[in-house]
């Protein structure tokens, strides 16, 4: 897939980490105490981690927000195909503090 788009490095590194399944470099990305929002609904950041490898992005359709919002058709072997956002909230240390999921539009 091409990341191109992603303009953001730490979002750029994090998203990555997330489509290669590698949880240990998807984990590094964020700070600790991190929250995890799922359509504005507070969710365990380490339960949904340990899906990677089980969701993908199958595309990218647009990024917006600097780079920290991306969009796209998603994969999960839960809940089939669907198009969803992952806006990444980031603190001054260049770590995630904050990642709202859902389905877009």
């Amino acid at each position: 897939m091409d990341t191109s788009l992603l303009t953001d490095p730490v979002v750029k590194a994090a998203f990555e980490a997330w489509q290669r399944a590698d949880l240990k470099a998807w984990l590094a990305h964020f700070a600790p105490g991190a929250r995890l929002l799922d359509d504005g609904k507070p969710r365990d950041l380490q339960a949904f981690s340990r899906e990677i490898g089980r969701e993908r992005f199958t595309g990218i359709t647009r990024v917006e927000n600097g780079g920290r919002d991306v969009y796209g058709p998603f994969h999960s072997e839960t809940w089939g195909d669907f198009n969803t956002y992952f806006k990444f909230r980031l603190d001054g240390q260049g770590k995630i503090e904050r990642l709202e999921i859902g389905q877009a539009d």
